[in-house]
Order: structure tokens, then sequence, then C-alpha cells
């Protein structure tokens, strides 16, 4: 028997609840073991970073705030257009889907050197790593959405003499929508980590290049700040999906 389902405010109250509860064994039970505050600071020291370095923390978020979504922008864009290419040209998908796959086996961190010998120290290798990390995922799940439509569906459309460009709009693309979304809200955090992946390789600038300065001079509050910092980037930019999502796919 399936569980009632939870009303709107216990659906939102148990959330806070239970974000309220993690935080309050961070603050009181961890130091209580015998944590060192080297090792984990407490939420109100990372709290207390916020508001003594919130000019530094704000200088390194604008350019990975920049990255992500240029690279979410580009590599979403660019894995959309080719399945859509892939789509409509079978004979181009079975020569080159196998390459996309295999380039996709790449680690991310064995693959941001090279891309940044090619493209230098400035923003562009940062954004391609984002792209590249977003792509892929964007690619497949269009793919399986453009071909989601039944025989019968397609074949009401061919009784109807519609051109193929009615069909991707009319067919095609409402299909896909639903899977291109579910994509979208996984390259909102991708996108981030890709940025700051990045920024680890050769940057001085950005929450990637924080973290390692923070790393390397054992400031673990500000390195927990920084990463509470991306965390909220991801959430909102997944946020702005989301709410993109509700306004053009009506279920």
């Amino acid at each position: 028997m399936r569980p009632a389902p939870l009303s709107a405010q216990l659906a939102v109250a148990l959330p806070v609840l239970g974000a309220a509860s993690l935080l309050l064994a961070w603050q009181f039970l961890l130091p209580w073991l015998g944590v060192p505050a080297y090792i984990v600071p407490t939420p109100t020291a990372i709290a207390g970073v916020f508001q003594k370095n919130a000019a530094l923390l704000l200088d390194n978020l604008r350019p990975t705030l920049i990255e992500a979504l240029a690279g979410f922008v580009i590599g979403n864009l660019a894995g959309v257009l080719l399945a859509v290419l892939f789509v409509h040209n079978r004979i181009l998908q079975a020569a080159y889907f196998p390459v996309v796959l295999f380039f996709n086996t790449i680690p991310v961190l064995a693959l941001a050197p090279i891309i940044v010998l090619i493209f230098g120290l400035g923003m562009t290798p940062k954004i391609v790593i984002a792209a590249v990390i977003c792509f892929f995922p964007t690619l497949v799940n269009m793919i399986r959405g453009l071909d989601g439509a039944s025989d019968n569906e397609h074949e009401l459309f061919r009784v109807l003499s519609a051109t193929r460009w009615e069909v991707f709009w009319s067919l095609r693309l409402p299909r896909a929508l639903p899977m291109l979304f579910s994509s979208l809200r996984i390259a909102s955090a991708t996108a981030v980590i890709g940025a700051i992946v990045g920024e680890w390789i050769g940057s001085d600038k950005g929450l990637g290049a924080l973290i390692i300065q923070a790393s390397f001079n054992y400031q673990s509050d500000r390195l927990y700040a920084a990463i509470v910092l991306s965390s909220a980037l991801s959430i909102a930019l997944f946020c702005v999906v989301v709410l993109v999502e509700r306004r053009i796919i009506k279920y």
C-alpha cells in the first residue's frame, strides 16, 4: 500500500528541519567529539568568513559564474544541434557517435591539462572544459528524446503530409523536451564542476583557484566557504533550469 503524499507545508518544512538538524550537529556535536577546527570548522566559523571576506569571495565567484554559464550554454547547445543532425542523418550518427562516445570516456582531469595547453591560461579553457562535461549527457538524452515518438505517431504525420520541419517542431521536439530538461538539470551542476576543475589546472582567479590556495595555506574555514559558495552556485543554476522547465513544459 502506497503511503499518503505529504502536504505542501510538510514538503517544505521537512527539508528545512533536516538541514537544521545537520547544521546543529555540525556546530555542537563535532567539537564535542574532539574534531579539530582546522579539519572541520563549524558553520559559524564559515559564516564568519563570508562576513569578513565577502569581497574576496565575490571577486572569485564572478569568473567561475561566467565560465560555468558560458560552458553550460555552449555545451548544451552543441549537444542539441548535434543530436538533431544525428537523428536526421543516420549515416553520420553511425560514423561519428562512437567517436563522441570514445572522447566521453576520457576522464576530465586527464583532458583538462590538454585543453589548457591548447587554449592557454585565460578563461577560454575553463569554458571549454565546462562545455565538454555538459555536452555528452545532453547529446545522448536528446537523441533518445527526438526518437521517442511511436511509429503510429510518425505514420499519422505522414498521412497528414507533414514536412520534416513540421514533424520536428510538432512531434520530435515536444517528445524530447522532458529528456532535454533532465540533462539541463544535471548540466547545471556539472558546468560549475568543469569550471572549477579548469581553475585547478591553471588560474589565479575563481572559486577553484581559491580552493587550491586555501588548501595549500591550511585555511580550512576559507576552503569550506569556497565549497559552500560553489555549491550555492550550482543550486542557483539548477533552480533557474527548473523554473524555465515549468514555464515551457505543460504536463
